[in-house]
């Protein structure tokens, strides 16, 4: 999977942004923190659920049962806008 072109990340301090262009079927804006971020800047080349589980797990102190609900989390949300090209 991989981001969809039709959609664009924004980083300013901590807050991340998914905007649509105008080719995108969403209107509207996905707000999220640095690991959304993280998660998007993964997913700039192919890959999959489980090798983002990964690299996150390597970068942030976190339970790994957490990181997982998170990247499921964020996964949802952009296939449900059609911001994932599988």
């Amino acid at each position: 999977m991989k981001l969809n072109k039709n959609f664009l990340v924004h980083k300013t301090g901590g807050e991340t942004v998914v905007v649509p262009t105008g080719n995108a079927d969403f209107s509207g804006i996905v707000k999220g923190n640095k690991t959304l971020g993280a998660i998007l800047d993964l997913m700039k080349n192919d890959t999959d659920e489980q090798q983002i589980i990964d690299a996150m797990a390597e970068r942030f102190e976190a339970p790994r049962d957490v990181i997982e609900k998170d990247v499921a989390n964020v996964i949802i949300k952009l296939r449900s806008i059609g911001a994932i090209d599988e």
